[in-house]
């Protein structure tokens, strides 16, 4: 019972990063990590789906028997290593500019099929 203990203290601290370093919200771990999709690299949504399973299974007093702890411990320090890696300034960052960039190219374009027209028309 405490490793199970332990899980749950565990999941409420990383509910806790992906909440401040990806701004995910949710009731539940899982849910959390469904939502991050693909905001984590490939081989930790697999580790994140197994950290899902997990919590499923531990809420069944039988089926918690079958959760492999160390797999699940690997899981949870992989994915905080990476967690602790993120910016969430410079994600924000990164977003604002793609953004500014796609509106930037896009009145780049509308100029210049503008000038196009002008000019096939001889009005330029």
């Amino acid at each position: 019972m405490v490793v199970i203990k332990q899980f749950y203290q565990r999941a409420s601290k990383l509910e806790a990063m992906l909440h401040t370093k990806l701004g995910l919200r949710g009731k539940s771990l899982s849910v959390r990590l469904r939502r991050a999709g693909r905001l984590l690299p490939r081989r930790l949504r697999t580790e994140a789906a197994l950290l899902t399973q997990a919590e499923v299974k531990l809420g069944h007093p039988r089926l918690a028997r079958q959760v492999d702890f160390v797999r699940v411990n690997n899981a949870f320090q992989a994915i905080e290593a990476y967690l602790v890696r993120v910016d969430p300034k410079d994600r924000r960052k990164g977003k604002i500019l793609g953004w500014l960039g796609g509106i930037v190219f896009n009145l780049l374009l509308l100029v210049a099929i503008l000038l196009l027209v002008l000019r096939w028309q001889g009005l330029v």
